[in-house]
């Protein structure tokens, strides 16, 4: 069996296409999850348009996107996703807060409504299936790869997800807010004993209380989360546009020192979770 994550973009709230932002990079948030030949896609931030690039000329055709949120920063690289454009592409979208309201398929469509983005959705030659659940729900993908999903302390509401292919577990914890002095229990459950968790670490602990409110959390929450949990390792993720490269670098010493299981997640790295490795950094191409 093989299960293989890859970031395709790792920062939060807005794009970053600087200089002092290009170790980590600045697209917005977008996971590739490999398990065998299934693809399963954590959100559309701006990385999505590379990977769909890339999944083109690997000729896949069938993937599953599991959308955490619908802000901004998580979905306008979808209309740039090149396989959605391709009649023979077949793609599934699920979310876990739109059930009780307009929908996913609603939320993505109007976003490329005029006057705001000239080609409208209606263009999109791909099979694409839209899927609303509520938070909180289970479900399974099929080929032995089975979810379970919690709600998240988010404005406009989350979902965090628990992808579980035998005896490897993937959990994508994107976008939350932790409450200080108190410990997420829907979070500490979702992630127990995982393998890898990918986190919103947007803050440091320093910076959080200038932000609370804002619906977003710290590498330092997500660190003790993980340590509570029995996690095996903490993918830092959703940096702040004004974290640059020399600050992130801060971090990952300060994460590496505060706990060996933890590292600050870059554009490009993949990390295998069959095999017990450090994560390894990859030109992002096919």
């Amino acid at each position: 069996m093989s299960v293989q994550v890859k970031f395709w973009g790792v920062r939060g709230s807005i794009a970053t296409p600087s200089a002092d932002h290009m170790k980590y990079g600045g697209n917005t948030s977008c996971v590739e999850l490999m398990v065998n030949d299934r693809i399963i896609i954590f959100d559309a931030g701006t990385g999505v348009r590379m990977l769909g690039n890339c999944l083109l000329n690997r000729n896949v055709k069938e993937y599953t996107f599991l959308q955490s949120h619908t802000h901004w920063d998580h979905i306008n690289g979808f209309p740039f996703f090149a396989p959605v454009y391709r009649d023979d592409v077949n793609i599934e979208i699920r979310a876990g807060h739109l059930a009780h309201s307009c929908g996913i398929q609603q939320v993505l469509s109007s976003q490329m409504c005029q006057p705001t983005f000239p080609v409208p959705f209606a263009e999109l030659s791909a099979n694409i299936s839209f899927c609303d659940f509520h938070a909180g729900e289970s479900f399974s993908l099929g080929d032995g790869i089975n979810v379970k999903t919690a709600p998240l302390n988010h404005p406009d509401g989350g979902t965090g997800y628990r992808v579980e292919v035998e005896d490897v577990v993937l959990c994508y914890v994107t976008d939350t807010e932790h409450v200080l002095g108190q410990t997420d229990e829907n979070v500490l459950k979702l992630i127990e004993g995982a393998d890898l968790v990918i986190y919103d670490s947007t803050y440091t602990d320093d910076e959080y209380p200038q932000f609370a409110g804002w619906g977003h959390s710290t590498w330092q929450e997500g660190v003790r989360l993980c340590k509570m949990a029995g996690v095996k390792q903490l993918a830092i993720f959703h940096h702040d546009p004004s974290h640059d490269d020399t600050f992130l670098d801060n971090v990952a010493k300060e994460a590496s020192n505060a706990w060996g299981g933890a590292f600050v997640a870059k554009e490009g790295m993949c990390v295998d979770l069959c095999h017990a490795q450090i994560p390894k950094l990859s030109v992002v191409c096919c």
